[in-house]
C-alpha cells in the first residue's frame, strides 16, 4: 500500500511516548500495531471503525480509540473510519439497521414509521431529539439490527481491506517483474 504517503501524517513512537497528554495512559499507547501501517493492523482498524461508526451518540471516535487499544489495531485508522456516519448517512443506516433487526427478530417492520426530518440548517438542532425519539420507538428490532449491521460492516471492511491489500501487492510484484524483464532485455549486448 502507499504507506510512504501516510507515514508523514502518523506520529513516531518517540513522539507518542514523549507526549504529555499520552503519558497518563502509561504504556497502553506504545504498542507498535497502534501506529504502524501494515495489512492486519489497518484491516483491524477499519473493522473497529466500521463497528463503532454505528454507536449511537457522539462517542463513536472515543469508542473506536478504546477498542483499537484493546484489540491492538491501527488507532488513527479506526478513529477516521467512524466518519462514514454523519448527519446525512446516519438516518438511512439506522433505518437499514431497524429493517435488518425486524427481519432477524421476525417482527413487523411497518409498525414504526420512518423519521420525518426537515433537512434544513434552521432545523439542525431538532435532528438529534427527533432521531432519539425514533430510536426509542424502534426498540428491540433496532437494537438487534444495529449490532447485526455493525458486525456485518466490520467483517466486510476487514476482508475488503485484506483483499485490496493483496491485490495491490500482487500488482506491485508484477510491475517489478516486468521492470526487471525490461532491464534484462535492454542490458543484453546486441549481436554484430
Amino acid at each position: 500500500m502507499p504507506r510512504k504517503h501516510f507515514r508523514k501524517f502518523l506520529p513516531s513512537h518517540d513522539s507518542v511516548k514523549k507526549n504529555r497528554f499520552v503519558a497518563c495512559f502509561g504504556s497502553a499507547l506504545h504498542h507498535h500495531n497502534l501506529w504502524h501501517l501494515h495489512r492486519r493492523s489497518v484491516a483491524g482498524g477499519v473493522a473497529v471503525g466500521m463497528f463503532c461508526g454505528l454507536v449511537p451518540g457522539p462517542v463513536q471516535m472515543l469508542t473506536a480509540a478504546l477498542l483499537a487499544i484493546v484489540f491492538r489495531v491501527n488507532l488513527p485508522v479506526a478513529v477516521v473510519v467512524t466518519w462514514y456516519t454523519n448527519p446525512f448517512t446516519i438516518v438511512p443506516l439506522y433505518y437499514l439497521a431497524y429493517r435488518l433487526g425486524a427481519f432477524v427478530t421476525g417482527q413487523n417492520a411497518s409498525t414504526v414509521p420512518g423519521p420525518q426530518l426537515d433537512l434544513t440548517i434552521a432545523n439542525f438542532s431538532e435532528w438529534l431529539p427527533m432521531l432519539y425519539n425514533w430510536i426509542a420507538a424502534a426498540g428491540k428490532p433496532f437494537a438487534v439490527g444495529l449490532v447485526s449491521l455493525a458486525a456485518i460492516l466490520a467483517v466486510t471492511g476487514y476482508f475488503a481491506v485484506l483483499g485490496a491489500w493483496r491485490l495491490y501487492v500482487i500488482a506491485a510484484w508484477r510491475r517489478r517483474l516486468q521492470a526487471r524483464a525490461r532491464a534484462q532485455v535492454s542490458s543484453r549486448p546486441s549481436r554484430p
